[in-house]
Order: C-alpha cells, then sequence, then structure tokens
C-alpha cells in the first residue's frame, strides 16, 4: 500500500428490490461487531433504492454511491437522472463510463466528461471507469486504448479528492477471468503515469484506483495488494452481504 485509505466500492448494476436492503443491513451489522478499519466502504444501487438504502445505513460506515447521472442539472429529458437529483436522494458519489455503459449505450469518452463534471457539479466523486475489450487486449492495446480513455474522459478539475478512476477490463466483466498481479500492476502504473502528465504528479499519486472485474472473495487478496490498485469496484458479489465483507476483509485480515 501507498498510504492511500482504500476504497471498496459495490456495483449493484440493474439488481435490487426493497426486500435486497436486508443485505445492506446485515453488512451494516458485520461491520459494527467486525469494522474493517482505514478501509473506506460504498454500496452502489439502482437509483430506485437510493432513498431508502440512505435510511439503512444512516449513522454507519458505508457510503452511498449512484451508477450514472445525465451530464445536465435538468430539462426534458425523460427517464434521465441529474446528479444533483441523486446527490438529493443521498448518494456521494457517481459512477460514469462504466463499460456497460459504453458498449450499451454508446458511451463517448466526451460524454463520460462531461458526466463527471455534473458530478461535481453537484458536488459529489466522480467514479471515472476505463478499461479494453478482449479483442484490444488480444492485439496488445491495452495501454493505447487505456491512455486515449483517460485523456478524453478525465476533466481538468479532476483531483484526489474529487475523482477515483476504475480501471475495469471488458473481457473480465461478469466472466471469472482476471489479469493475472503483474498485469494489473503494468496497467495501475501507467494510469498513474498518465493521470501524472495530465494533472500533476502530487494530485496523480494521492488518487486512488480501483480494480474491478470478477473480484470476488477468492481472489480478492491476489488483486488487492497490487501496486497501485487503492481498492476495487465490486459487481456481482456486492450483492450479499457475506460476499462483500469477505472481500472487504482482506485489508483487515480477518477473512473469515
Amino acid at each position: 500500500m501507498t498510504g492511500i485509505r482504500p476504497l471498496v466500492a459495490g456495483n449493484w448494476k440493474m439488481n435490487g428490490l426493497g426486500s435486497s436492503l436486508s443485505e445492506l443491513e446485515s453488512l451494516r451489522a458485520r461491520l459494527e461487531t467486525a469494522p474493517v478499519p482505514e478501509t473506506n466502504i460504498m454500496v452502489c444501487p439502482p437509483a430506485t433504492l437510493l432513498s431508502r438504502a440512505r435510511e439503512a445505513i444512516k449513522d454507519s460506515t458505508i457510503m452511498l454511491g449512484a451508477q450514472d447521472c445525465n451530464p445536465l442539472a435538468s430539462g426534458a429529458h425523460t427517464g434521465d437522472i441529474s446528479a444533483e437529483m441523486l446527490a438529493d436522494a443521498g448518494a456521494t458519489s457517481v459512477i460514469v463510463g462504466h463499460s456497460e455503459r459504453r458498449h450499451d449505450h454508446h458511451e463517448s469518452d466526451a460524454l463520460v466528461h462531461a458526466k463527471a463534471l455534473a458530478a461535481y457539479r453537484a458536488g459529489m466523486m466522480a467514479i471515472i471507469c476505463i478499461g479494453e475489450t478482449e479483442a484490444q487486449y488480444r492485439e496488445g492495446k491495452t495501454l493505447d486504448v487505456l491512455r486515449g480513455q483517460l485523456e478524453g474522459s478525465v476533466p481538468e478539475g479532476a483531483r484526489a479528492a474529487n475523482t477515483v478512476v476504475a480501471y475495469e477490463p471488458v473481457w473480465a466483466i461478469g466472466t471469472g477471468l482476471t489479469p493475472t498481479p503483474p498485469e494489473v500492476a503494468q496497467v495501475h502504473g501507467l494510469i498513474r503515469s498518465v493521470l501524472g502528465q495530465m494533472l500533476g504528479d502530487s494530485e496523480a499519486g494521492a488518487m486512488r484506483l480501483l480494480y474491478g472485474g470478477s473480484v470476488k472473495p477468492s481472489n480478492a487478496a491476489n488483486l488487492l495488494f497490487v501496486p497501485d490498485v487503492n481498492g476495487a469496484l465490486v459487481g456481482g458479489a456486492s450483492l450479499k452481504a457475506e460476499d462483500f465483507y469477505e472481500i472487504l476483509s482482506v485489508y483487515a485480515g480477518t477473512q473469515s
């Protein structure tokens, strides 16, 4: 570790009904009896659960995040949700540029950039996602692709206090596949280097870089202590309190 306080964020994606809040309550109870010190913990449920999730985690160490936002503050955009609306519902952070948004909704780096600015405008932290496809990985283009995504997606106003960058190789999301620790180290080293060129070494050196893509209890210890990895963006394993806690507990050395 580099002295940066790690962040482990659970992305529920399009999963969860009101009954799912019992998992948040279970996670809260587990953390009250066996806390994970010096680690920030976040859950990002679907927007329909944000307000109720805020109540479920009230006065706990769990932070609340959202999964996407429209770059505009308001307007005639049926079905969209602004960053200000998310903040009003209790979110303190928002994921932008997740590969599923880039692929399913054809989101460009420019749009991700605009969404990150919207998060700042609403007083929230932006979790900016980048990642290469399997074809790009097989063709040896990973580093070039990620450099381009960083340069196009991360605003000049990004700072360690308002921005987290999450590396999620597209080919690892939900597949059970993961890069090797040396591959993750190489990628995260590049990310910090590029951010240094963009934002200055001081901000880049303090910014949290998360790894995401099939993070689960069985591989968390191998991934979370790779150089320049400062936490994880967890998908499916965050839906169950016990699985999510097992990943968190890697930092406390209290796996159970």
